[in-house]
């Protein structure tokens, strides 16, 4: 049993339902790696234990989804910001509200506790920078240097120094005492999603949606390493705590990279998708991802996996500090940082809201759901459950054919069930009736025999490692009687068809099977079963064929380097899928970008937005965004400017396409209006185009 054990690198921890509408954020306790947070478009934040089957804590309080959510050091406290603005701060220990924050005039995009002191520095789409000291509801500092929506903040280990980064592709490095910036960082060719401090030395780890990371020397303030193109968006990087590599979360798999030289030392397959945030516990690395309402979280043994050019590194003792050549930080003597939790402040010393505050704050309430998991992790006595135990207990890695699931055991008050049958073939879909809580239920599901196929169904939504096996599925247990008010219903409409889609939007295979797999475990032959996979096989050959054509057409043209004359055939193609392919490697690539490319692809980028898919709408939305970051100033100063003396033939055409393009911009300013009262990304996306739009209105 120990040798099976032994033979997994990576592997799925559990997956559960996590709210009653899309999980917007999450954040890991960095401390013990054992506590989860999670924020959604119910307005709620909801605490979790890593590896606990239900929720320990509900917080309610926000009028507006949750857009960012973060830990303090000690995990004592959690921080929440949302669409509209506003802060909110809860004593977990205490199990109450602590402070209400307002100030930002949009999304809040991104919060990082102060390693010692009771300050929070929060980011937002307004483009501002603000420090709060938490005990006294105060705004200590604003800083204005960003140009677009600040994407993360970090506090150095230290405590010393602040930094930023955002869509203005620039990373700032702030001093907290000063309250001015130190320097700026502008190697990245897009927007920054995250930065890392090193645990020990002066160096800071950054990743961009130009799908690089690069390092930067903060003695020296100059790069000092940059990895290779990854296959997307980096958006989670981690240094291991000895500082001795960083790892990165890229899609289906973490890296793991040195640099002084550069290099990559390995790459681990794993599930995770889009990785949202990672921490590490005891030698092993958790990743959670998240999709609709769903949580999931994956391990990776660390043991297993290589940190220098030869053989696999095994556990050591981290490093003094002082023992590299750059400098280290300098700590205070109580220091924060560990597994272990530092009591801030005692309960006499913690402040009561004031009377100004008790109408907002009144309104927020922080609910335990599980008190035994909440006595255990939040009031322990002689022990703290949070440090991490004995190696060995915690997260043993599963057998070769063992999996974890987590499903949805109990639905209470108003869920509305699915049709059995789209709960085995559909993934969950955010309901419009409120759902009050869900406890996900762990379930161990037995080694697959080698003749029969069996499967663990579950209301969570499957993944490419748990797929559905063909034919007849096995007796269910008979459901138990339902009110009238509880009978199954058919899902609401769909806005918007999400773009990680794995299945046809509101078709059932079940209903283009014979008949005969419904009555019985009857086998089809081999004719029948040609006959029906070769339905409609003829019609999508020559819808894919007419694609190709097109492809090929646009691809000849676009090898002359004309991209406007490409994007005009794709337009007169009538086939929006080519124009949003072209568009996205436009998006890619800033110095294709020309006046006149604008005036063809405005009238589409209006089409694009008003989509049912969701991928259109994104990349309509990022390619209005670069428009207006290139080329507004361009428009604006030229329809600003006084007419011109004689004839200036290249001046009036400029100012004939600067025209054109002020005109859809003001139609596309409209439709963006009507869009941003939305509520999830695709609201947040279309606010912070109102505030690029908002110029047009003077």
């Amino acid at each position: 049993m120990a040798g099976a054990h032994a033979t997994k690198t990576s592997w799925r921890l559990q997956e559960f339902v996590a709210h009653s509408s899309n999980v917007s954020c999450l954040a890991l306790g960095k401390s013990s790696g054992r506590l989860l947070a999670t924020g959604g478009e119910d307005c709620k934040v909801n605490i979790w234990g890593v590896n606990k089957s239900n929720c320990i804590m509900s917080l309610t309080g926000h009028n507006n989804p949750v857009e960012c959510i973060q830990f303090n050091s000690s995990e004592e406290q959690v921080a929440a910001g949302s669409q509209s603005g506003s802060l909110r701060v809860w004593d977990l220990e205490a199990a109450k509200i602590l402070r209400s924050l307002s100030g930002h005039k949009a999304n809040i995009t991104s919060l990082d506790f102060h390693p010692f002191g009771d300050y929070l520095a929060s980011g937002s789409m307004d483009t501002n920078i603000k420090v709060w000291d938490v005990r006294r509801k105060g705004c200590v500092f604003t800083y204005k240097s960003h140009s677009q929506a600040v994407r993360y903040l970090a506090f150095s280990p230290d405590g010393k120094w602040l930094a930023s980064a955002g869509d203005d592709s620039t990373i700032k490095l702030w001093d907290v005492t000063a309250g001015k910036i130190i320097t700026e960082f502008t190697a990245h060719t897009a927007a920054v999603n995250i930065i890392q401090f090193h645990p020990n030395e002066y160096l800071l780890a950054s990743g961009s949606s130009d799908r690089t990371i690069k390092l930067w020397d903060l003695e020296k303030f100059k790069m000092i390493g940059s990895s290779d193109v990854e296959t997307g968006a980096v958006r989670c990087v981690l240094f291991h705590p000895d500082g001795g590599c960083l790892y990165s979360g890229a899609s289906d798999s973490l890296r793991v990279y040195g640099w002084e030289p550069d290099r990559c030392f390995d790459v681990v397959p794993v599930g995770w998708g889009k990785v949202a945030d990672m921490a590490i516990c005891n030698n092993k690395l958790i990743g959670l991802s998240h999709h609709q309402t769903n949580v999931s979280s994956y391990l990776v043994d660390l043991t297993r996996v290589k940190r220098s050019g030869g053989a696999v590194v095994q556990p050591t003792e981290p490093s003094p500090k002082g023992s590299t050549l750059r400098r280290s930080y300098e700590r205070p003597m109580t220091t924060c940082s560990g597994p272990q939790r530092v009591k801030q402040s005692s309960e006499s010393e913690r402040r009561s809201p004031s009377s100004e505050d008790e109408k907002e704050e009144n309104e927020s309430a922080a609910e335990i759901r599980n008190a035994d998991d909440y006595h255990e992790i939040f009031q322990p006595r002689n022990a703290i459950s949070r440090s991490p135990p004995k190696p060995g207990d915690l997260f043993p890695a599963p057998m070769e054919d063992e999996t974890f699931i987590v499903r949805a055991s109990s639905v209470k008050e108003a869920m509305t069930p699915m049709p059995e049958k789209q709960q085995l073939k559909k993934p969950p879909i955010a309901m419009s009736t409120p759902v009050q809580r869900v406890e996900p239920t762990v379930v161990s599901a037995p080694p697959r025999p080698t003749t029969t196929t069996t499967t663990t169904h579950t209301a969570a939504r499957p993944t490419a490692s748990d797929p559905p096996p063909p034919g007849p599925q096995p007796p269910r247990a008979p459901p138990q009687a339902t009110t009238a008010a509880a009978k199954p219903r058919a899902p609401p409409p769909i806005n918007i068809i999400p773009s990680s889609r794995k299945e046809p939007i509101g078709l059932n295979v079940a209903d283009f099977r014979p008949n005969s797999l419904h009555k019985g475990p009857e086998v089809l032959g081999d004719e029948e079963a040609q006959s029906q996979i070769k339905k409609g096989h003829d019609t999508m050959c020559v819808m894919l064929s007419s694609r190709q054509k097109n492809l090929e057409a646009v691809k000849a043209v676009w090898g002359s380097g004309d991209v406007k004359n490409c994007l005009d055939m794709a337009v007169a193609m009538n086939d929006r899928s080519i124009v949003v392919d072209l568009l996205n490697i436009v998006n890619l690539k800033p110095v294709l970008w020309k006046l006149d490319l604008c005036t063809s692809i405005l009238p589409q980028i209006e089409e694009l937005l008003q989509s049912k898919y969701e991928s259109y709408v994104q990349t309509g939305c990022m390619s209005l965004k670069l428009i207006l970051k290139r080329f507004w100033p361009l428009i604006s100063e030229t329809l600003k400017a006084p007419p011109s003396v004689g004839v200036d033939i290249t001046r009036e055409e400029r100012l004939q396409k600067c025209k054109a393009c002020f005109k859809q911009l003001k139609n596309l300013s409209n439709v963006v209006k009507t869009k941003a009262d939305q509520v999830g990304r695709h609201g947040s996306a279309f606010k912070e185009l109102q505030l690029l739009l908002a110029p047009l209105d003077y």
